[in-house]
């Protein structure tokens, strides 16, 4: 019988927006138990955009499957030792506050390590604690800048733009998810805990230069920064005389068959197509037969085409076409599922599959405080310990 990989393992969540609940997410669906700890006022991200219930807008819902949820004020003394318990009792503890304001908590790593040596703590910030802007705040859009990434949009197109998804948050938060698993690898050699840094800026810089370092790659520099391809005009989805489909000539025989299927047999044995280097270097230029191709047609019969010859491509699908995909639809990726506060609810299913093992969704989002009582229980409280620390609004469970 298949099990969960990370059956067994406990996650302090103490992160909220999106960067940490996507990698507390990814932990639960990979079958962590995830222990979701929120303020009183609850995870910000529960307020924002559509809702059927004021705390459980989309956002929160999409990001927080396989969590309990247990409020705490952490402001309030009674609380630490609550906290203190449950970092006896757990293996990994992960948080996005900002590392000055954890210490002045007492929730640090020097602290937390005393109370359990094998903890893997890990903390995401925007900026590495080595560096100048160690205690400054951060979110994706101030990342988007600070990595080079809004800036492309500028060197392409004269004007800085940020990419229209939260790509900082979601790029550090899958870092977070391979960090937390090398130091639980560490542990299971070792049997030592320790803490894991992920520090957005240094993140995203190392995402974009992968392929954008380009001639500063050296030194001295033989060349400009920036990945020719992607920066060029006509790198972009290509107009049809419909609408737009996303295509990609790479090798030599896609060209080749590209330009015979375009009614350009002339340009089969053009020398800008001689070998990949020389593509490279003239793929501005290659884009624009493309595009000025492409224009021709209608989409569909684009598509067909493409598809017979076995060169990349595919349609342009714009949000709400996602669930009726083709492949989407036949991997049953976007499944209505019932939620038992929200309803009836859409959301990603975990894409990664494994031949032995599960991963899946076992619990729906939470309301706010849902599991308070459950885990306090857990942590070795009393029903009269419990009841005081309702009372005294140190921690809470659902209104409604």
């Amino acid at each position: 019988m298949s099990t969960t990989p990370l059956a067994g393992t406990r996650v302090l969540d103490l992160t909220s927006v999106v960067l940490g609940p996507l990698a507390t997410q990814i932990l639960g669906d990979l079958g962590a138990e995830i222990i979701k700890i929120e303020p009183p006022e609850g995870d910000i991200m529960r307020f924002v955009g559509p809702a059927r219930h004021r705390d459980m807008g989309h956002i929160f819902l999409n990001l927080n499957r396989n969590k309990r949820s247990l409020v705490l004020d952490l402001k309030k003394p009674e609380a630490a030792r609550v906290l203190v318990s449950l970092v006896e009792r757990s293996d990994v503890f992960m948080h996005n506050i900002r590392p000055q304001a954890m210490a002045r908590l007492g929730f640090d790593w020097e602290r937390l390590k005393k109370v359990n040596p094998s903890l893997v703590y890990c903390s995401a910030h925007g900026y590495g604690q080595d560096g100048p802007l160690a205690d400054r705040p951060a979110f994706d859009d101030i990342i988007q800048g600070g990595c080079g990434l809004a800036g492309l949009e500028e060197a392409r197109d004269g004007e800085a733009h940020f990419v229209p998804t939260l790509a900082g948050d979601k790029t550090v938060g899958l870092t977070m998810v391979y960090a937390v698993l090398a130091a639980l690898v560490e542990r299971a050699r070792t049997g030592e805990g320790q803490a894991v840094e992920v520090p957005m800026l240094e993140v995203m810089t190392a995402f974009v230069l992968a392929e954008h370092m380009g001639g500063m790659t050296f030194e001295p520099p033989l060349g400009a920064p920036g990945y020719l391809r992607t920066l060029g005009p006509h790198c972009r989805p290509h107009k049809t005389a419909d609408g737009h489909i996303c295509l990609l000539p790479y090798t030599k025989r896609h060209w080749h068959d590209f330009f015979m299927i375009a009614g350009r047999p002339e340009l089969v044995d053009d020398p800008r197509l001689a070998d990949i280097a020389t593509r490279s270097r003239h793929v501005g230029e290659l884009y624009a037969l493309v595009a000025e191709c492409v224009r021709g047609a209608p989409a569909a019969v684009w598509l067909a085409k493409l598809k017979a010859a076995d060169i990349p491509c595919g349609p342009v699908n714009r949000l709400s076409d996602l669930p009726n995909d083709e492949q989407l639809s036949a991997v049953d990726f976007l499944p209505l599922v019932d939620h038992p506060s929200e309803g009836k609810i859409r959301m990603a299913r975990p894409p990664v599959k494994f031949a032995g093992a599960r991963s899946e969704p076992r619990r729906p989002a939470p309301r706010l405080g849902e599991h308070s009582r459950e885990i306090l229980a857990e942590a070795g409280l009393g029903r009269e310990e419990i009841a005081d620390l309702f009372a005294k609004r140190v921690a809470r469970e659902p209104e409604d």
